[in-house]
């Protein structure tokens, strides 16, 4: 592992440690047919002492490039933190996302297993009632298929926070970045029910896939991620597409300072302006 260690901090009330960044799943990671490119990011997150590493059924090839580390390597696994997600509203359909996940990544179990974007109350009541994919989550968690269960969201900060509250969930992952200090919702609802509850957060959207990099306006990477860490938040994830950019995520991480509460009011004021389109994951506002 390069240089000095990446400050790590307890996910939750899980008695795990993660690192206070970690592996997106997005970026190179959710395409097919880049093995090369994908792989040489993954080992640079290893490298740099990232502990944290996301992924989605829905996310392309991600879970396979996962895959093709950790079967060779079951000892490296062991001391990673490995997340992925189903968006299967039934019950049935989650187990059967699952089975493919583990045999994707050729591991046993999951650390996280994510009820994927949940934004309605159709959702909610599909979801929690009989049949329901939260039967699935609960009982791969008893099994030992999954170490914890979690949800995520980025459309409704409102059905997010009944989640929050009404689930037995371990996380939740949510849009994490100036903008949404601008909009209200996602900061301001549901990550206080997630810190009253003392479940895990998890910051994503932290670069807005890139739309929020404005080197005119002094926004850069580096100063997006302080003021996710600089939240109530477990860990911030960003996906990346090449090793350069894990190391500017791994950088943050290690040197992370917290913003202070003018160095956020000034910095949401640059992106104020254009926060209804930057906010283009709630959907139209």
């Amino acid at each position: 592992m390069k240089g000095d260690t990446i400050p790590t901090g307890v996910f939750g009330q899980t008695g795990r440690k993660v690192t206070r960044v970690g592996l997106g799943g997005e970026g190179v990671l959710r395409t097919y047919g880049k093995s090369e490119q994908a792989l040489e990011v993954i080992h640079e997150a290893i490298t740099q002492g990232i502990t944290y590493f996301d992924s989605a059924q829905a996310y392309a090839g991600s879970e396979g490039y996962y895959g093709s580390i950790w079967t060779g390597s079951p000892e490296m696994r062991s001391r990673i933190f490995q997340a992925s997600k189903s968006a299967s509203r039934h019950k049935g359909d989650a187990l059967s996302d699952l089975e493919n996940t583990l045999r994707n990544m050729g591991i046993s179990y999951l650390d996280l297993w994510q009820i994927h974007d949940v934004r309605t109350e159709e959702d909610l009541r599909i979801i929690s009632g009989p049949g329901g994919a939260l039967e699935a989550f609960l009982e791969a968690k008893s099994s030992g298929k999954v170490r914890f269960v979690g949800v995520t969201g980025h459309h409704d900060p409102a059905i997010l926070t009944r989640a929050v509250e009404d689930w037995p969930v371990d996380s939740v992952m949510i849009p994490v970045n100036p903008v949404e200090g601008v909009l209200g919702g996602f900061l301001t609802s549901t990550l206080p029910a997630a810190n009253k509850k003392g479940i895990a957060v998890i910051g994503m959207k932290i670069l807005g896939a890139s739309h929020y990099l404005q080197p005119r306006l002094g926004i850069t990477a580096e100063l997006l991620i302080r003021f996710a860490l600089s939240q109530q938040i477990s860990v911030a994830i960003v996906g990346c597409s090449s090793a350069s950019e894990v190391k500017t995520l791994a950088d943050a991480g290690r040197s992370f300072n917290p913003l202070s509460q003018q160095e956020r009011t000034d910095l949401m004021q640059r992106l104020a302006p254009y926060s209804k389109q930057l906010a283009f994951y709630r959907g139209v506002l």
